[in-house]
């Protein structure tokens, strides 16, 4: 049994076995350069009146933490995973070609999905500062409490193991 590299495995039958083109890449970062765009030029009067502080980083970054989570690893995110991904329940290998595959690449990368939460917590924390901060305690606090029973099941584990 011989195990492929990369390039042998994504050739097979002289067809690329991802069958994402650079330019289904670009469509992608293109949607997100406008919605960039459109919330820096939607809110750049609001943002002026009432700046993120610093002090609101790690709160938003740990909200984006967990709609990336949500998004790209658990069950009840599975309805965004499923028109992209096999097997979505599970986390799931990208289906399709083209810009499905590359959507379906995006959306079981957690890093990349984190990429679009920011972009919609920031959003809202600008366009609507109220409402941005109170989903960004909501989704910290579930960012924290992830976290914490982490913590706790590596604890429960680490307690459980036998000495020697």
């Amino acid at each position: 049994m011989t195990v492929e590299t990369r390039p042998e495995a994504e050739e097979r039958d002289g067809h690329r076995r991802d069958n994402v083109e650079p330019e289904d890449y670009a469509a992608i970062n293109a949607v997100y350069g406008a919605l960039l765009a459109g919330v820096v030029l939607a809110t750049r009067e609001r943002v002026k009146r009432d700046p993120i502080r610093a002090a609101e980083l790690l709160p938003m970054g740990a909200a984006t933490f967990a709609v990336s989570k949500v998004i790209a690893r658990e069950k009840i995110g599975t309805w965004v995973r499923e028109p992209f991904v096999e097997d979505a329940s599970h986390g799931g290998q990208p289906r399709g070609r083209r810009i499905q595959r590359a959507l379906g690449e995006l959306v079981t990368c957690s890093r990349c999905v984190g990429a679009w939460s920011a972009l919609g917590v920031v959003g809202l924390r600008a366009a609507s500062p109220d409402a941005g901060r109170l989903v960004t305690s909501i989704l910290a606090t579930s960012a924290l409490n992830d976290w914490a029973q982490t913590g706790f099941a590596w604890m429960r584990g680490k307690a459980n193991q036998v000495p020697g």
